[in-house]
């Protein structure tokens, strides 16, 4: 199994649109990227952790290939949007890619290099290396699927999992 630690803005988004794929085991929603140790949402949401809401991706890459994760990435997020992802606005929002490894970060580098022929100049998404995964709180552990009436779910969710689901059909459960 493998494990790329992403953020794309709201944290929701990307584990829904994920988890509705062939390969991928577990998404796990959190923290990464900031200075404060056992970060709270509530402490994340007043943008002054340096931690962004972030998705671990736990993949079967014989089943799902890295390169279909990543692009995947790229098409339900703008990353072009700095420090934000529509209304949901700070750092705590921005795009970004947490990597392990050199190996991981030149992947993530190709990935950008790919989403650039389609988004053009201007892709913001940060490189960080990841220093400190921390899990969130269970309410947003699978929270489309808690909560799938939920205005959020239905008004920005949704649409961002309806574009994965086309874009990546060969790969859906």
């Amino acid at each position: 199994m493998r494990e790329f630690v992403l953020g794309g803005g709201c944290f929701w988004c990307l584990d829904s649109a994920y988890m509705q794929f062939k390969g991928i085991q577990d998404v796990v929603v959190g923290y990464a990227g900031g200075q404060m140790v056992n970060p709270t949402y509530n402490a994340v949401c007043d943008g002054n952790t340096g931690h962004a809401e972030v998705a671990k991706v736990i993949f079967d890459e014989k089943i799902i290939p890295a390169e279909v994760i990543l692009d995947c990435f790229f098409t339900i997020h703008d990353p072009r949007q700095l420090n934000r992802q529509g209304n949901d606005v700070g750092t705590q929002y921005r795009s970004s890619m947490f990597y392990r490894d050199q190996h991981e970060k030149a992947e993530f580098e190709a990935a950008i290099a790919r989403a650039a022929e389609h988004w053009g100049e201007g892709i913001v998404t940060t490189l960080e290396p990841l220093t400190k995964f921390w899990v969130g709180e269970e309410y947003h552990q699978d929270y489309w699927d808690k909560n799938p009436n939920a205005g959020y779910c239905v008004a920005i969710v949704g649409p961002k999992v309806a574009k994965a689901r086309t874009a990546f059909t060969a790969y859906l459960r």
